[in-house]
Formats: structure tokens, sequence, C-alpha cells
């Protein structure tokens, strides 16, 4: 199984920026072709007051920065230019993060997918949506929210796809600020099959596409969570795909690239459960040749040559 997506994080709050302007990003979209990436998700369309277009909602209402680059604009032209499908990310507020009720986010982006699509939906590769408001288990208020924002998403433009990216929470599953690598014990396959049966029942309608992060979990854990959530998906007719996260969580620096085998060990897992697709958080930092990261560089050359897809193969 080969990684044919990537989010793009240029919104961050615990990854380093790093900087590009436009002739980085068209440099880093013809790496992500040369790898065989076809599908670019925007990770989320601004976090609290910083955002990657220039929302007249957000600006006048919620007291946010313009941002001097129109990154919405940049990314739909490149990934057209390079034959990839855009997904829109929503915007985060960061009052879920703050006060776990995912509730305080459905308003604001309500008004937000109408008002993207209405700027810039005649794009043909706005391809679909992503809902970046992520969960793990019955957060409150998640199942409300997610319902009416990807209901929203496909009654503004006909239909396009809805995807979302929750984890697993596991051993691994802990907060980018605190320094532990793991905590005691994570939620066990009968649990994690319970609770997410009774999740898809309630948002079926509203999303198409559940790609679970993989980083949550041991190696030789994956595998066995990721054949539930494909056949939970299945049950309820979301595809299945998996987000392959190409940075580690063992290491005590948060956060870098990830060790080739690792990865390689995850992508697999993710091939014998059926997951139909693979897509990565996230290229640019963590695989791209011209990453802040030296090793991502590496990471790149490694994945190229396993696969045969390097030109001096």
């Amino acid at each position: 199984m080969q990684i044919t997506g990537t989010f793009l994080d240029e919104i961050s709050h615990d990854i380093p920026h790093q900087n590009w302007g436009r002739k980085e990003w068209d440099t880093d979209f013809a790496h992500m072709k040369e790898m065989g990436i076809d599908t670019v998700i925007l990770i989320r369309s601004g976090y609290r007051r910083f955002l990657t277009y220039p929302s007249s909602y957000l600006i006048e209402k919620q007291g946010c920065f313009k941002p001097p680059v129109d990154l919405i604009d940049l990314f739909l032209k490149l990934s057209e230019k390079y034959g990839m499908t855009f997904y829109f990310g929503t915007y985060d507020s960061g009052k879920y993060w703050d006060t776990g009720d995912m509730r305080h986010e459905l308003d604001i982006n309500l008004h937000i997918i109408e008002e993207v699509f209405q700027k810039y939906g005649h794009h043909k590769n706005f391809g679909g949506w992503y809902l970046s408001l992520e969960l793990s288990r019955k957060t409150k208020g998640a199942l409300e929210s997610i319902s009416k924002l990807g209901l929203q998403c496909k009654t503004v433009s006909n239909g396009l796809p809805v995807l979302i990216s929750p984890w697993i929470d596991g051993k691994k599953a802990i907060a980018a600020t605190k320094g532990e690598l793991a905590k005691g014990s994570g939620i066990s396959l009968r649990e994690h099959q319970n609770e997410w049966d009774e999740i898809f029942d309630g948002i079926k309608d509203a999303v198409d596409i559940v790609a679970f992060q993989d980083g949550h979990v041991d190696y030789h854990e994956l595998e066995d969570y990721l054949r539930i959530n494909k056949r939970l998906a299945d049950r309820y007719g979301l595809h299945s795909w998996t987000n392959s996260e190409s940075f580690d969580r063992d290491m005590p620096i948060k956060f870098l690239p990830i060790k080739f085998e690792k990865m390689l060990l995850k992508l697999e897992a993710a091939r014998r459960a059926g997951c139909e697709k693979a897509i990565t958080f996230e290229f640019s930092h963590f695989m791209s040749p011209q990453s802040a990261y030296l090793q991502a560089g590496h990471l790149y050359n490694r994945y190229m040559e396993y696969f045969k897809l390097s030109k001096e193969n």
C-alpha cells in the first residue's frame, strides 16, 4: 500500500512553521506528484486567530488576523497544476480543545462552509471537505456537530464527499503538550468496536470517508484495530482510508520524521486490513526533501527506493 494523499499543515499549533512562499509550495507539490500523491487535504483553514484565507466572516466576527497570502487560492491552483484533488479543512476556534464540547465549533463553521464554497467552489479540483474537529471516543456534542457540519458541506456543494480523521484512544494517545510518550493503558478492541459502532451509526449520512490516525497504538496491535474500523465502515457504507502518520510518536522530541521501517509496518497493516487508500500527516514537514528536518528528505528517499518510484529506478 502506497501513500497517495497528504494533509497540508499550514495552520498548526504544535509543529514549527517553515515560512514557505509560492516557490517553495510549488516545489513541494512537484515532490508530492513524483511520489504518487493525487489528493491534498487542508488540515484546517484556520486556528484561533490565524487563517489560511481572508475570511470576511472570521475577521469581522471572530477578530481573526487577515493573512498576507490567500493560501486556499494558492493550494487550489497548485493542486490543479499537478492533477490533484483538494479537500477543504474546516476552521478550528480552539474552543473545543479548551472545553471538550465540540458544539462550540458548530455555528462558526456553518457560516464558513457556505462562505468558502461561494468563494472557491468554482475550481474543478475542489473535490471534498475535511472536518478538522478530531475525535476519538464519544466526545460531548460530537455526533450532533459532525452530522450538522457534514450535511452542510454536502448541501452547499451538491454532495461532495466529507472526510474525518479520528484517532484510536490507545496507549500513545498523549497530548503534544505532555512530557509522557504513553499512558498506562488504552481502549480495548471491544470498547473501540462498541463505541465506534454507535458513532458511525450517528454520522453515517453526513460522512463518506473515515481515515483513522494510525500512531496511537503499538505496531503489533494496529492491524486488529484497523480491521475493526474497516468492518464498521463497510457496515455503514463508509470508505475506509488510513492516515499513516509520517512523524514518530516514540521519540521524546515532539515531533520528528518517523523511521521508514515503522512507516512500512503501518502501511502493511493497513493493506492487510483492507484499507482503500493511504494518506499521511504530513508530507511537507516529515517527508519532503525540502523540509526543515533533514531526515525528512531521507525518509522520502527510502520510500521512493522501496516502492521503486525514484527516477534512478
